[in-house]
């Protein structure tokens, strides 16, 4: 998927992807390791990490892989699952969608 996709194409391809397939998909990413962007983060933290290995001082200890893994989700303020929840009904709202439940 192009990253350039806005949030109606996403919409679009979300509508034509049934459950099933979402869940083949992360079972196939469980498998072979992140797809897009955190698999380019990760494949660039290998090459910086052993960058600094080979140019390190004689003593001085190879700093571990993760510290070249970026981190994007720096909040600090942790939510509770409940906000959480909130926060995604207002997005299911935002993008149009209807919440379905079961009694």
């Amino acid at each position: 998927m192009a990253a350039h996709l806005g949030a109606r194409s996403v919409r679009h391809m979300l509508a034509d992807i049934g459950a099933a397939e979402l869940a083949e998909w992360r079972a196939y990413e469980e498998i072979s390791g992140p797809l897009g962007g955190a698999r380019g983060d990760y494949n660039a933290a290998v090459v910086a990490a052993a960058i600094v290995a080979v140019n390190r001082g004689k003593n001085q200890k190879a700093p571990p892989l993760g510290d070249f893994i970026p981190r994007w989700d720096r909040t600090r303020i942790r939510k509770t699952p409940e906000e959480l929840f909130q926060k995604a009904m207002a997005a299911n709202t935002a993008l149009g969608g209807q919440v379905i439940t079961h009694n």
